[in-house]
């Protein structure tokens, strides 16, 4: 299942949680502990803001805490396939 759910944040886009729960057809805090577990081991990393500001960007809203609507975790991947 870290496998599946690697190739989901490898694909690209803006997935949620609970949508990535429903894709691997278990719960999100499964899909929680999982990005934990693979951040820890180094598969994935905490997705660190820009510092060109976010005039047009569309992640604004969840890492710029100025303008914070609700609380998000974003990740990238570390490896390439």
């Amino acid at each position: 299942m870290l496998d599946q759910l690697l190739q989901e944040i490898r694909s690209g886009g803006t997935l949620e949680t609970h949508r990535l729960a429903a894709r691997l057809n278990t719960s999100s805090q499964l899909v929680e502990a999982m990005l934990e577990h693979l951040e820890r081991i180094g598969y994935l990393q905490t997705y660190v803001s820009c510092s060109s500001g976010c005039s047009g960007c569309g992640l604004s809203d969840n890492c710029n805490p100025a303008h914070r609507q609700h609380s998000a975790q974003l990740w990238q991947s570390r490896v390439k396939d």
